[in-house]
């Protein structure tokens, strides 16, 4: 694999809008409070963590294309622009490849068109129908920022964000973009909250989006470099999951006092105990940002190497490993360390 480092970052989280609102929120170590979502014909609310309103309108949703669109879109768009505005941004002439993951995808109009067309079906608005698709996001997000050359939806669970990473590594090896934003995001509904309910009873569901902004040159000094990604360990009766989360374990570097492991734990016992198990010898610190944030589905892998590389670039680590392992697929992680300059 030629040298890959991630030149940009970007995050919407219930911490706020921005990377440095994720980056205070998880350094103070503290759970958000918990939000109250309301169940239709249930009297009992659901748990929820909600992604607060920006302090001001972002200009980008003056866009044409993004004057109708969910919020999971305007998640999306935000984390893109932050993680190509900054110092080693993109120019305007960069082929640039966008790949946005979703494990839920665009709940909420599919719940708007859906409950139109069992009301009426003669009244259903066609306009909602382009923003039900799980290409919807990746569209946006391509037409708003303009020279996109390629551009890619994956549907999956968490760990496919990392899956996504290898894909836009592989179109800057294949020189077909000059840089690549890999996406991953969500939206909160009802509908997530109560199945997320009915898996973990604990579970608090949230929303957002992360981005890391790929490129084959370091673009300067505090770039961060993507060293691995494992192989994607899937799940089944022959390979169960403690199995599959120590393979990931066994792949990446064993860590030293210095470095950061961003792990996928939520306190649940039951679902992290095969993690938990996996890296019970890590060495370093830890960071576990779905303790703090809650359970964002795709977003939540996004955050959790959006913080790493975050890490990093700060000069508070050395390195950092992500480790993934997904609701229902597959578990995979990754590893970045700070960007060293040839000489």
């Amino acid at each position: 694999m030629s040298r890959i480092f991630i030149t940009g970052l970007g995050a919407v989280s219930p911490a706020g809008w921005g990377v440095a609102a994720l980056r205070n929120t998880l350094s103070q170590g503290e759970a958000l409070p918990i939000q109250p979502l309301e169940r239709p014909g249930w009297e009992k609310p659901l748990r929820t963590r909600l992604v607060p309103a920006p302090a001001a309108r972002p200009e980008f949703l003056a866009h044409p294309r993004l004057r109708r669109s969910s919020p999971i879109t305007h998640y999306a768009a935000a984390a893109a622009v932050e993680a190509v505005s900054g110092p080693q941004a993109p120019s305007k002439t960069d082929r640039l490849g966008v790949i946005v993951c979703m494990q839920a995808g665009c709940v909420r109009y599919s719940c708007r068109f859906l409950d139109e067309t069992i009301k009426d079906p003669a009244t259903a608005s066609p306009l909602l129908f382009p923003e039900t698709v799980y290409a919807a996001p990746a569209s946006h997000v391509a037409a708003l920022l303009g020279n996109v050359t390629l551009a890619c939806s994956i549907v999956g669970d968490p760990g496919s964000f990392l899956q996504a990473i290898c894909l836009g590594v592989q179109w800057l090896e294949e020189n077909s973009v000059d840089a690549c934003l890999v996406i991953g995001a969500e939206e909160t509904n009802w509908i997530l909250a109560d199945a997320l309910h009915h898996l973990d009873r604990n579970a608090v569901l949230t929303s957002g989006a992360g981005a890391l902004c790929l490129r084959r040159d370091a673009g300067g000094p505090g770039a961060v470099e993507l060293a691995a990604i494992t192989d994607a360990h899937t799940y089944s009766t022959r390979h169960p999951r403690p199995q599959a989360a120590r393979a990931v374990r066994g792949q990446l570097d064993a860590g030293s006092h210095g470095e950061l492991l961003c792990d996928g734990l939520a306190d649940n016992a039951r679902l992290d105990t095969p993690e938990r198990a996996a890296w019970s010898d890590w060495p370093g610190q830890r960071l576990s940002p779905k303790r703090i944030l809650g359970d964002g589905l795709m977003a939540s892998a996004a955050w959790q190497c959006v913080a790493a590389c975050d890490g990093i670039t700060g000069g508070r680590f050395a390195a950092a490993n992500v480790s993934l392992v997904g609701s229902n697929q597959q578990a995979i992680g990754a590893r970045f360390v700070r960007a060293k300059t040839e000489a």
